[in-house]
């Protein structure tokens, strides 16, 4: 199994997600990109991706929307909106609809890939909690099923 993290680029300028693709690729992610929010969701479907970095601008559907999408089929990637056109109701938009991080273009590459790290560490302390809520679940269920069972051979 490849553990390596994923990341997906959704940004209709080729020269951004060539730029994007090539820095991210050097920091040891595997790196896919996408030009279109279409694109974006059927590779979602067909592949895990931790952290989805989304234009707001996209030729087919706006990146608020495709927010709300990739959220519906990939509820624990960690989404980022980039984006050139930062306005106040973009960000509120974005953050109403579960954005996990909001970039302005031209990014600044430390804080992009501090976004990133500050995501992944929130993905895995999320994946870590929902563990040990499965563990307690399960101990709580078969000690309730020991007891019941105790019960039923009680003289």
């Amino acid at each position: 199994m490849d553990d390596k993290i994923k990341i997906l680029i959704v940004d209709d300028d080729p020269e951004i997600r060539f730029t994007l693709e090539a820095l991210l690729s050097a920091e040891g992610y595997q790196v896919d990109a996408a030009e279109t929010g279409m694109e974006a969701i059927r590779k979602a479907e067909e592949k895990w991706y931790n952290i989805a970095l989304i234009d707001i601008n996209l030729p087919d559907i706006n990146g608020i929307r495709l927010l709300t999408k990739l959220r519906e089929g990939s509820p624990k990637m960690r989404k980022i909106i980039i984006t050139g056109f930062p306005t106040l109701p973009n960000a509120v938009d974005a953050l109403n609809n579960q954005a996990n991080a909001y970039l302005i273009k031209p990014v600044d590459i430390p804080k992009m890939l501090e976004a990133i790290r500050n995501q992944l560490e929130q993905q895995e302390s999320e994946k870590t909690l929902s563990e040990a809520k499965l563990g307690e679940f399960m101990q709580n269920r078969a000690r309730s099923f020991l007891e019941s069972k105790q019960h039923d051979v009680s003289p």
